[in-house]
């Protein structure tokens, strides 16, 4: 059934919306509902809250997925512990009410995953857009005396990797150009490419680097590794030398981008970390140990030079720019 434009009725809302999402958390204590606009939550004395908002706009598949993701990313990023995201749908008028319930599925099934839960939100069909368009706004919970901050970086840090370069690239572009992939390589390479969905959270990363010596993490998204590392150092206020070898890079991701020409270290990769500490050794253990790749790929340096050492060649970092993903027609 394709939804009218406008609002959504309160019976769609009730099937598509509220009929799908659970309630979960003990700090929710206003849900979303008929006439309720707002969500209540209530937090211990010594925690403070983290917000972070994203909006999907590059991935045909898996949008519902992608939204709930991202934001816990960024939240994780900061130490904290997801609660909650509100949710603004902006839906075209050729979008039927079943595939919209798709989405919706999709977020609750990872809002489950992550011990997270619908706090509210907006949907509207409009003729503004001619896909789906997803904002989230997440909301997290950290103690005050843990909350991260750049100031605790200093030269001679580490900067740890988790998982690899490219994850949430290659997983959209295997998605989307599946059958001409599939005209030049094997059915399990891009298969194989579509199932890094599933590892793009680092709510987990982030978890267990709080525990283990971590004074400041950046989840890896738009401008892809490359992009993530000039953030970081601009964050510092000050340089880093990082070995490109060091970077791990899946190969299923060297052939779709290699295919494409574009470059892998410049490809939107949630999924991936950076984690600065004083002892990268001890880091890269205990996240292996927990099953989440890592290396140690570089280090903080006193200066402002950002330093990319690939053998015997040496480079300047550059300025980020437009993500590879953009540049796959």
């Amino acid at each position: 059934m394709i939804m009218k434009k406008g609002k959504l009725s309160e019976a769609v809302l009730d099937r598509a919306v509220f009929k799908i999402i659970r309630h979960r958390r003990k700090e929710v204590v206003l849900r979303p509902g008929i006439g309720l606009d707002c969500a209540g939550l209530v937090f211990e004395p010594d925690e403070a809250i983290v917000m972070s908002t994203d909006p999907i706009t590059g991935a045909a598949k898996d949008i519902g997925t992608l939204a709930v993701h991202i934001t816990a990313n960024d939240l994780a990023s900061n130490g904290a512990d997801p609660v909650g995201i509100m949710v603004t749908a902006l839906l075209p008028e050729r979008l039927s009410e079943s595939k919209f319930k798709v989405i919706m599925k999709d977020i609750e099934a990872v809002c489950a995953k992550l011990d997270m839960e619908v706090i509210g939100g907006h949907t509207e069909v409009t003729d503004v857009v001619n896909s789906p368009v997803i904002s989230i706004t997440g909301v997290g919970k950290i103690k005050k005396d843990k909350m991260l901050s750049p100031k605790n970086m200093k030269p001679g840090y580490d900067i740890v990797m988790t998982k690899y370069a490219g994850l949430e690239g290659s997983a959209i572009i295997s998605a989307s150009k599946e059958e001409e992939l599939k005209e030049r390589y094997p059915s399990y390479i891009i298969d194989n490419a579509k199932s890094f969905i599933e590892e793009i959270s680092v709510v987990e990363d982030s978890r267990i680097a709080m525990s283990n010596g971590a004074v400041f993490m950046h989840d890896v998204t738009e401008g892809g590794i490359f992009g993530a590392l000039w953030e970081v150092a601009g964050a510092a206020k000050m340089g880093l030398k990082v070995d490109l070898k060091k970077i791990p890079i899946r190969q299923e991701t060297v052939e779709i981008c290699e295919y494409f020409d574009i470059n892998p270290y410049m490809l939107i990769s949630s999924g991936s970390m950076l984690i600065v500490t004083e002892d990268g050794s001890h880091m890269v253990e205990a996240l292996m140990s927990a099953g989440i790749n890592a290396a140690v790929v570089g280090k903080l340096v006193e200066g402002k030079d950002r330093i990319i050492v690939n053998g015997e060649e040496t480079r300047y970092l550059e300025s980020p720019s437009c993500d590879e993903l953009y540049k796959v027609k």
